[in-house]
């Protein structure tokens, strides 16, 4: 099945889903009464347990009722995370935390609609409009010059077609400030499909201006054969793959399943980048974990237990950029002459204090 086949034959529909997964009554009764944007490929649908509403690519894609609950999430999150209330004029496809890079928003279009996304308001519930003109966003970027790096996201801009790809990567290869170019998409993951020979023509090639990938992959059981085989193409292209996994509450927050995602996302060449706190997006309190959690998952699932390339940076993203939430397990105390360090099987040592 081509990916052009998976999105016309998108799971979108109580009868389509039920090709795949036996619903309970309360997931019927929410997708009833649903006013959001729901649904993903048959490719990752075909990836949830039929029997068991716990499974963790089901609490992905099918709405629940526990989305009504809203403690902690913050009002007009987007307009604050992405900093649209600010003085700064600009088009609504540029979101800015940086001096030097930015977030270039093309398209509101995805292959999955993540019920835990951070741009919920916009992209599933359709609270927000926004205007994502490409060339107004272009323009913007060719008056300013400080900005070297641009991520493209969306939505997923890598469901726009390969003219409209290879256009948008053509005019910013064409902006002499522009050193870099990053693309968000989880199509590696729910439509490896889309990695076909027009894309790899798009990508490929050695360009001064390189692209990269980041890739949003929760769980081990994501990781399938047709997407190790997209990610071998892609590296093939010149284009490197990271991942952006999501901290999320009964699908990822165990050691057990914290490991498996990362040591598997090594197997299939995706080297771990980030590992996001649920960001405080309305509607998405069910998928959060306290703060330490990522931090602690990190030091019990990866640090000492498997390769340190399987090891992510552990952040929040906020109006004022990404910050670490990682506390310092390992200085366990100092003098004048040392540092006494611990490791993870909580062994002893030291290292020279060296003065400046």
């Amino acid at each position: 099945m081509t990916w052009q086949e998976q999105l016309k034959k998108f799971v979108n529909s109580i009868e389509r889903l039920e090709r795949y997964v036996h619903l309970t009554d309360d997931e019927r009764a929410v997708l009833e009464k649903n006013r959001t944007t729901w649904g993903t490929t048959p490719h990752f649908a075909a990836l949830m347990d039929p029997d068991d509403p716990n499974c963790p690519i089901r609490k992905q894609v099918i709405p629940s009722s526990l989305e009504q609950q809203n403690r902690y999430g913050m009002e007009d999150y987007l307009i604050w995370k992405e900093n649209r209330a600010t003085a700064e004029v600009r088009p609504d496809s540029i979101a800015r935390q940086y001096r030097d890079r930015v977030a270039f928003t093309v398209t509101q279009v995805c292959g999955i609609y993540c019920r835990h996304c951070f741009r919920k308001e916009l992209v599933v519930d359709g609270d927000l409009e926004l205007n994502f003109n490409v060339d107004e966003g272009l323009r913007w970027l060719a008056e300013h010059p400080e900005v070297r790096d641009v991520l493209i996201t969306g939505g997923d801009p890598f469901l726009l077609a390969d003219d409209q790809l290879e256009y948008l990567i053509r005019k910013l290869r064409e902006l002499p400030h522009v050193e870099m170019i990053r693309f968000g998409t989880r199509t590696p993951i729910v439509l490896p499909q889309r990695i076909d020979s027009g894309l790899k023509k798009v990508l490929g090639g050695y360009h001064k201006v390189p692209i990269w990938i980041n890739t949003q992959c929760n769980h081990p059981k994501e990781l399938t054969e047709e997407t190790a085989k997209a990610v071998f193409e892609l590296l093939g292209c010149g284009v490197n793959v990271g991942n952006q996994a999501v901290l999320l509450k009964g699908i990822n927050d165990d050691v057990e399943t914290f490991r498996a995602l990362h040591q598997k996302l090594l197997q299939t060449r995706i080297k771990p980048y980030y590992v996001f706190y649920c960001e405080a997006a309305p509607g998405i309190d069910h998928f959060r974990t306290p703060v330490e959690k990522g931090a602690e998952l990190i030091r019990d699932a990866l640090r000492g237990h498997t390769t340190g390339l399987a090891q992510p940076m552990y952040v929040v993203a906020t109006n004022i950029g990404k910050i670490p939430l990682m506390p310092d397990y390992y200085i366990k105390g100092k003098n004048d002459q040392e540092y006494f360090l611990q490791n993870h099987k909580g062994e002893m040592t030291s290292i020279p204090n060296v003065p400046e």
